[in-house]
């Protein structure tokens, strides 16, 4: 699950500053369908709270607690109110039904194990109220970049930071991809100018390809309503970045 990853909440939120287009196309999405919004793995709130700020009821659910601290802190500093709840988005009850459930940012791919994608499913379906929606989305996997994961140590200059604290933080990423897992295995390496790998954390994340995804959707009782390509709507194509899922529950959710 990548626990330690997520564990230095305040430097996540500064190597990944740029989610505009999401924000707005979920913020879109709830407006469209109104009324309360549940987000698996909700992370430091990035995406919850501005659709909190326009007036929805919230409930934010992740398993790290030190990205639902700082989500309690952001949103208390804009005065929005959420209910942040830590729990296991394989397997939770929260006793209520919701609107509209987001997993968001590939939260999904943190789970490996077909029994696991498709718990997790199952569990936002239930919590989905009559007419609810399921909003998902998770990158489209590219062969040849998967493939040209070896092992090796490579900077990601698009995502170093300036830290108040530790000035500027350089990001370095090496990946294995394991192909009969569909999971590709990295370690990120953070690093400032007096100090290299000051923080080293294991990230992982599963692969799902286009044609098992709706498989997964439908084991879980949900139908895929649309699928895009990019957060402007384009259907989803061979080079789409990413796979942009509308979904609804279906019949009863299989065993």
């Amino acid at each position: 699950m990548s626990e330690a990853f997520y564990s230095h909440a305040r430097l996540y939120d500064l190597m990944f500053p740029g989610r505009a287009p999401a924000v707005d196309f979920y913020r879109g999405t709830a407006d469209r369908q109104g009324g309360s919004v549940l987000e698996l793995g909700c992370g430091t709130g990035h995406l919850l709270i501005p659709i909190a700020s326009d007036g929805h009821p919230c409930v934010g659910l992740d398993l790290s607690p030190d990205m639902l601290a700082e989500a309690r802190r952001k949103a208390q500093d804009r005065g929005v109110e959420v209910e942040w709840v830590q729990g296991d988005m394989r397997s939770f009850d929260l006793g209520r039904t919701f609107d509209l459930v987001v997993i968001a940012a590939n939260s999904l791919l943190h789970l490996h194990e077909a029994e696991d994608l498709v718990s997790c499913l199952r569990s936002a379906r239930r919590h989905l109220a009559p007419g609810g929606r399921l909003a998902l989305d998770v990158f489209n996997p590219s062969v040849s970049h998967l493939a040209a994961a070896a092992g090796q140590r490579h900077g990601r200059e698009s995502l170093s930071f300036t830290d108040p604290h530790l000035g500027r933080v350089s990001v370095e990423v090496a990946e294995r991809y394991d192909a009969p897992a569909q999971v590709t295995r990295g370690t990120w390496y953070l690093s400032t100018s007096s100090e290299p790998d000051v923080v080293v954390a294991p990230l992982e994340l599963r692969s799902i390809f286009p044609q098992e995804l709706p498989l997964l959707l439908a084991l879980a009782g949900l139908r895929l309503l649309d699928r895009f390509g990019d957060w402007s709507g384009r259907p989803l194509a061979d080079d789409s970045p990413l796979q942009l899922c509308l979904c609804e529950a279906s019949g009863a959710p299989g065993g």
